[in-house]
């Protein structure tokens, strides 16, 4: 296991969350209730390095649906840009939940979300997916070679 990869993927992931870059959408792969993967794009809310990351959606979305009935997750974030030096591919497995304490859902608002539901983090239809990853694998420089391991 890197730790320079693990560093440099979790200053990536930082950079993608709604307190520094909103609007940067970063993929999350569910299981449907047919049993395929479908993948949707959002904003990240919180991280905590790679090992946790937080998403606000709606109570009654298909994604919330889909994360009750099966825990299995993945998230990738990547960005392609060779010429500016910015590849790199962060694949992470893991599960996720569905979480609508108050103080969770506090602590993972942020501007942006009041489009979505009027009354803030109080809004009963908003809930916190909270991913926790099991599983990695890491591409953040192109000197080095993809680095994979688990929490």
């Amino acid at each position: 296991m890197s730790e320079k990869a693990i560093a440099k993927a979790e200053e990536i992931v930082k950079s993608k969350t709604a307190e520094v870059n909103m609007g940067v959408g970063v993929a999350l792969s569910l299981i449907d209730h047919e049993g395929y993967p479908t993948t949707s794009t959002l904003s990240i809310s919180k991280a905590d390095g790679i090992r946790q990351i937080t998403f606000g959606v709606s109570l009654d979305s298909n994604k919330a649906k889909r994360a009750k009935a099966n825990s299995h997750a993945s998230v990738c974030i990547f960005d392609d840009d060779y010429a500016g030096g910015a590849y790199y591919n962060i694949t992470l497995v893991g599960d996720i939940e569905v979480v609508t304490d108050a103080q969770m859902k506090k602590d993972t608002w942020y501007e942006g979300l009041e489009a979505h539901f009027s009354e803030g983090a109080d809004d009963p239809n908003y809930c916190v997916l909270k991913f926790t990853t099991k599983r990695y694998n890491l591409w953040v420089d192109m000197e080095e070679d993809g680095t994979t391991g688990s929490f």
